[in-house]
């Protein structure tokens, strides 16, 4: 495997990859100051030929990960500890990361370059967007959507069948209680919107 981006996020997922007993080849970044990351070599700025190993985008900024899993042609992989439980009729795309702890429960949909973050809940019947991020300690109830790009923040919670959309931002430990509509920022208990922002990142 290979990775793209060589920050923080790149050191989890090399922990994960090596959990897995898959051995990560090297990385790609665009600060030709990184030489390696999590003891893995930084190869350059660009990937300049074909890899043989598939690729995963280890970098945490939704809009900015879309924008490169748009540019690259590679085949993606995707990385899943194994202190994650996962359904075994949930389905989990291209790209996508869960990391240390996190629950998918039955039938849950996980979209492509996603991210899981550490103790995440994920219950049943939720669909997660391509390129959304549900981060450490979140808790969304069963069958919640969340629109592509959106983030979820550290330790919110969501009730069950509500409908969260597009490039959104739900700041840490929020309580959402009603839908949540595309390209806002809501926070508090219950989550108020309190700013507006675009959706076409």
């Amino acid at each position: 495997m290979y990775l793209y981006g060589a920050s923080g996020h790149a050191k989890v997922i090399i922990d994960i990859l090596r959990d897995m007993g898959i051995p990560v080849l090297g990385a790609f970044d665009m600060n030709p100051a990184l030489k390696e990351v999590g003891g893995i070599p930084v190869l350059g700025a660009e990937i300049e030929e074909e890899l043989e190993q598939p690729v995963i985008i280890s970098i945490g900024d939704n809009s900015i990960r879309r924008r490169v899993a748009e540019k690259l042609e590679v085949a993606f992989g995707k990385a899943i500890h194994s202190t994650a439980i996962i359904s075994t009729s949930a389905t989990i795309a291209e790209g996508t990361v869960v990391m240390q702890g996190a629950i998918i429960q039955a039938d849950a949909t996980i979209g492509k370059h996603a991210i899981i973050n550490t103790g995440a809940s994920i219950d049943h019947d939720c669909q997660i967007g391509d390129y959304a991020h549900i981060s450490p300690g979140a808790v969304l109830s069963g069958n919640v959507q969340v629109g592509e790009g959106t983030h979820i923040g550290a330790g919110a919670v969501v009730i069950p069948n509500l409908k969260i959309g597009k490039w959104c931002k739900i700041g840490a430990g929020a309580v959402v209680i009603r839908d949540i509509p595309d390209g806002v920022t809501a926070v508090g208990n219950p989550a108020r919107i309190i700013k507006e922002h675009q959706t076409n990142i």
